[in-house]
């Protein structure tokens, strides 16, 4: 146990950060885990690490990752939970959403999607409800051409409120979004939420791309019975084209930038100057940021990393 954690209750909630493990993780990746660790022990919760890996992996990722993290002095309450290990869990309460008149099966394309006529002021990509009042000839029809189904959830309301500790409460839609792909893969948007309601967590630190989904998820959270998590959706971090930062972009990664001389201890000092908890050319830790820590000060704004950083 480190120093700057104090026994833990397992009972108590928790915050958590929930790679996919595709790849190494880059600095936009590793400062929303900086931030997800300081909301969660600023304000004595656990902090669960958990991968979801149920889509695209690549082999190893996962302890790089999980090397990454521990490098910026990041720890977490054990065990790491793979997605793959649940899969039986989230076909059970797939089942039960379907056994309760909750769900339907889904045979369109994406392309038929976008291209269905949607209801007025509903946003692009959201399911028209093509396959949502079949009738049973019409879906054995359907199943007869070979194309397997995903299972969506049918939603009975349009869109659903979320408090955002940073955006304040937040109103999305929410369509009759997949909780079931048609590989028989359980969705994210599924997945993710059974995994917060019994994990415990009840706050959820990620990037603000993410806000749109929220209300999503919040939703079905709530038809599981259980409360939505309060979120914090942070800004991201962006190249120089004002484009979300990604491994194309060069050395962004803890690997790549340690070819180049930047040892982890800088790449958490750029970290913290970014979130207004340092000083340029200040030395700190994760014990240094907790203190200091206000969620208040946070910039609003995406940090735009650029070669230049690392100068």
């Amino acid at each position: 146990m480190s120093a700057h954690q104090s026994p833990v209750d397992p009972a108590l909630p928790a915050g958590r950060y929930a790679p996919s493990p595709s790849g190494d993780l880059h600095v936009g990746n590793l400062r929303t885990a900086v931030l997800a660790w300081l909301f969660a022990r600023t304000s004595q919760r656990r902090f669960l690490l958990r991968m979801e890996n149920l889509d695209r992996t690549a082999v190893g990722s996962d302890q790089r990752q999980i090397d990454d993290l521990h490098a910026l002095g990041i720890d977490w309450d054990p065990p790491v939970v793979y997605q793959s290990d649940r899969v039986q869990r989230y076909q059970s309460v797939i089942d039960e959403l379907t056994a309760r008149g909750q769900t339907f099966e889904c045979f369109c394309t994406r392309r038929e999607i976008l291209e269905a006529p949607s209801a007025p002021h509903s946003p692009p990509g959201a399911y028209p409800g093509t396959c949502r009042h079949l009738t049973d000839a019409q879906r054995d029809e359907k199943r007869a051409s070979g194309r397997p189904p995903a299972i969506r959830i049918i939603a009975d309301v349009d869109e659903f409120s979320v408090l955002d500790v940073l955006h304040g409460e937040y109103t999305g839609a929410v369509d009759d979004f997949v909780i079931q792909r048609g590989d028989g893969t359980p969705a994210y948007n599924l997945a993710a939420v059974v995994d917060d309601a019994e994990q415990g967590v009840d706050q959820v630190v990620r990037g603000d791309d993410l806000l749109s989904s929220a209300p999503r998820q919040a939703y079905l959270t709530t038809l599981l019975g259980h409360a939505p998590p309060v979120y914090a959706h942070v800004p991201m971090v962006l190249n120089d084209k004002n484009i979300r930062l990604s491994k194309r972009d060069g050395a962004v990664t803890l690997a790549d930038l340690a070819t180049r001389g930047i040892d982890t201890a800088t790449v958490l000092d750029h970290i913290a100057v970014s979130l207004n908890l340092a000083d340029p050319g200040e030395r700190v830790t994760l014990v240094d940021l907790a203190r200091r820590f206000d969620p208040t000060r946070l910039p609003t704004e995406p940090w735009i990393l650029t070669d230049d950083e690392w100068r």
